[in-house]
């Protein structure tokens, strides 16, 4: 089939001209469209029609604000929107119509506007929109882009009557957001109502049991995929795969995959990164070569995965390798992330020289990330000159909580206490508040979420005392608290306090209270495993013979029998 180009639509136009059509003639409405939206048109040529209509009517004006907030710069549809409200020579602009504020909206979304999304809303309201669904859904879609959940949920609880579009647009806006949990809430209280989800519906659900790691409620929405055959999408198929990955069922994952008729992509990568993520790193690097052989091209995310592969057992030559080949065999520039994996490798492995060189060598200008990288590997390799010499050599932007972070660790790890506290006293003053560490596990298809010396658990008090319980325990088989670990200047009795109730040992804690023996513990936090962490959870595998499965930021430990599939390296 032959593939239109502009170079064809001009050539229709050339004979619609001729033929003297009107603006509502079929030809005419086509040519206009494929201008505008076909990513074969041209933009500026459909401007140019619009432009020399007489009397467009509102779909040329939709179109054209359609359009225009798909393009880098969404505030040209906000223009040609204020166009069709002003009063216009010989009433040229029609007036926007329920069809043209969507599209508005999604524009101010795309802006990440919050004000201009208000005065906006305040316009529909006051025309007499604000109860039309559609409308709605695009207002929840928008406020939710804004990062303003508070305003998306005041606007879907005010709405009379609601879609699945509905749903699935705070649902999505909430996994966005970082609001997993809630999410998965919402989603239940649409099954109950009787709403029946769809394919966005259920991918923006299995993304948020993927951040939960939500594996009951993941399980109980690939039911309803099977129930309603859902599953021979691409996408609902793809989310299913990074579900189970992420929820630590890589065997389930493959079971998904291998059912997958015609993979993408998509299907490929998130296997492969799922299979990387878990320390299967040969079977990562296995089915790469296997979906080259397939005939699929990888594109920067598969790249990513296989490098991450790479990363995760320590294989610099190999990844070196891959990086080289990401141009040089499939054309891909790599991007900061690509390096990124690259330093990290460098880094971890104890080359610190080597990743110094490799970021100054760069063609591509590097971020704070990558310094920090190195940064903070200098530390764990105990080169505290390096850490300080960049430090003070690159100026590492302290405009993020991050940066302040690792440069008051670094004080701290080189008995630098005052130094820690001027940097601690300026974060302080620029109101930058350190992530807390947080762990959720889930129980009987409720997720529960730890954070460091947590109280506010309904059974917090059980909870602790099978804490100690453990610890009591766990002492007599030789566990010793790793206080190197606190970089705070209080005594040992103090640092051994506070890695005891690190977010993680609350987590698997209640999970021995609550969950049968013999069944597996699972556990998702958000930063790195500290090393006490990862030594107290390898001991309670062996004592009480249960198998602990946590997913850190980086990677995936499954702890059996006394031992780590990380091989201690992570």
């Amino acid at each position: 089939m032959e593939v239109i180009t502009m170079s064809h639509a001009m050539q229709l136009h050339a004979q619609v001209l001729k033929s003297g059509a009107q603006p509502h003639h079929q030809n005419y409405s086509k040519l206009f469209t494929f201008s505008a939206l076909s990513p074969s048109g041209d933009l500026s040529y459909a401007r140019l029609i619009l432009n020399n209509l007489q009397t467009p009517n509102s779909y040329y004006w939709n179109t054209m604000v359609r359009a225009y907030c798909e393009t880098p710069d969404p505030h040209q549809s906000i223009f040609l929107f204020l166009a069709m409200h002003m009063e216009q020579p010989h009433g040229v602009a029609p007036k926007p119509d329920k069809f043209t504020y969507p599209f508005v909206a999604k524009a101010c979304g795309r802006l990440r506007d919050t004000q201009l999304g208000k005065q906006f809303h305040c316009l529909i309201c006051k025309l007499g929109f604000w109860s039309d669904r559609y409308v709605c859904n695009s207002l929840i879609h928008m406020y939710a882009k804004c990062n303003d959940l508070g305003c998306a949920r005041k606007v879907f609880d005010n709405m009379p009557e609601r879609d699945v579009v509905t749903w699935t647009s705070i649902i999505d806006g909430l996994v966005d957001n970082g609001r997993a949990v809630e999410a998965i809430k919402l989603f239940e209280e649409m099954v109950g109502s009787g709403v029946e989800p769809n394919d966005a519906t259920v991918v923006s659900v299995l993304r948020a049991c993927a951040e939960a790691g939500a594996l009951e409620v993941g399980r109980r929405v690939h039911r309803i995929i099977d129930e309603q055959g859902l599953g021979f999408r691409a996408n609902v198929s793809t989310g299913l795969i990074d579900m189970y990955s992420k929820c630590g069922c890589i065997d389930s994952a493959r079971k998904v995959f291998d059912k997958v008729f015609d993979k993408d992509v998509c299907a490929w990568t998130a296997m492969i990164h799922g299979l990387a993520s878990h320390g299967m790193s040969k079977e990562a690097v296995d089915s790469f070569e296997e979906m080259k052989i397939s005939g699929v091209t990888p594109d920067e995310r598969t790249m990513t995965a296989v490098l991450a592969a790479c990363r995760n057992v320590g294989w610099v030559t190999e990844a070196y390798r891959y990086f080289k080949d990401m141009r040089k065999k499939y054309g891909i520039k790599p991007n900061l992330q690509h390096h990124g994996c690259i330093v990290d490798l460098y880094a971890r492995s104890g080359q610190l020289k080597e990743a110094e060189d490799f970021i100054r060598k760069m063609v591509i200008q590097p971020d704070a990330v990558l310094w920090r990288t190195v940064i903070w590997a200098c530390k764990i390799h105990g080169d505290t000159d390096r850490a300080e010499r960049l430090i003070k050599e690159i100026n590492i932007e302290l405009d993020d909580c991050g940066s302040y972070v690792l440069v008051s660790n670094i004080y701290a790890s080189a008995g630098k206490w005052h130094d820690k506290a001027m940097c601690r006293e300026t974060m302080s003053r620029q109101g930058l508040v350190k992530q807390p560490g947080s762990s959720k596990i889930e129980d009987d298809g409720s997720v529960h979420e730890f954070t460091a010396g947590d109280s506010s658990h309904i059974e917090a008090h059980n909870i602790y005392q099978k804490l100690e319980d453990m610890k009591r325990r766990l002492s007599e088989e030789g566990y010793k608290p790793e206080l190197s670990e606190v970089l705070l200047e209080v005594d040992d009795e103090e640092k051994a306090f506070q890695l005891l109730h690190h977010s993680e040992k609350l987590a698997v804690a209640f999970g021995m209270m609550k969950m049968k023996p013999g069944s597996q513990i699972r556990i998702v936090k958000n930063l790195r495993s500290c090393e006490d962490c990862h030594s107290f959870m390898k001991l309670v595998s062996r004592v009480y013979e249960r198998e602990i499965i946590v997913r850190d930021r980086i990677r995936f430990h499954h702890f059996r029998n006394g031992d780590c599939s990380c091989g201690d390296y992570w």
